[in-house]
């Protein structure tokens, strides 16, 4: 019988009304985190392996107004140095056909597309990473409150009680401190993806900044070679 009444579905049906809804609340936000883990995880290995086809791509020689053609007619979303670069040349292409505008002005602008492209695309992979960081910071909180109150309120039946004993103390004690399993087990999770994807976010944006300036450095001596 102790069994039974100790049995994990058996203490959350128990619980009050209260500590069933920080259960609630705990299950959703690990069931939402796990969902966006696994879809972080497939985003980042699409934007890693566009970004490296590009790359090949693009330091194979090729012509860049053809890769520009090329990519324009069938971008990849996933790859941030293809956005990177064809914001860029747009940009480059665009000033370079105006009259009036000097080199460091088309240079500027150029560069000012450039950043723009990459800090729309590190938004893109680091979205939804403040939820995870979110679930990983207060799930163990939310989770220790309802074991905070699943304690209070077994403390109140045992004063109503004329002999305490262990088998009338674990049902409420264990009751309470399920709530702050599910917070850990919802919390560790979460903040374990958090870091490693703000740690792949981190290195991609390095990459791209690196390609940023060896594009721009290939566009600078471009136009300085034509002026001269």
């Amino acid at each position: 019988m102790v069994e039974e009444e100790l049995s994990v579905w058996a203490l959350v049906a128990n619980a009050s009304l209260l500590v069933q809804l920080v259960m609630l609340t705990l299950v959703l936000a690990s069931i939402v985190s796990w969902v966006l883990i696994f879809q972080r995880g497939q985003i980042f290995r699409l934007a890693k392996s566009a970004s490296e086809k590009f790359e090949d791509r693009f330091w194979s020689g090729m012509d860049l107004n053809q890769l520009y053609r090329e990519t324009s007619s069938s971008p990849d979303a996933n790859s941030g140095m293809e956005q990177i670069f064809r914001a860029g040349f747009k940009e480059f292409t665009r000033l370079r056909q105006q009259q009036g505008v000097d080199r460091d002005a088309l240079m500027e602008g150029t560069q000012r597309a450039m950043r723009v492209a990459m800090s729309r695309e590190i938004d893109r992979l680091e979205m939804h990473l403040p939820f995870l960081a979110t679930v990983g910071s207060t799930s163990p909180y939310i989770g220790l409150f309802g074991t905070v109150w699943g304690i209070m309120n077994s403390f109140r039946g045992l004063a109503q009680l004329q002999q305490a004993t262990i088998a009338t103390v674990a049902p409420g004690i264990s009751e309470a401190l399920i709530a702050t399993a599910m917070g850990l087990f919802a919390a560790i999770p979460a903040v374990i993806a958090y870091n490693r994807y703000s740690a792949r976010t981190d290195h991609m944006a390095n990459a791209f900044q690196t390609f940023a300036e060896e594009f721009f450095s290939i566009l600078h001596r471009k136009v300085h070679t034509q002026a001269s």
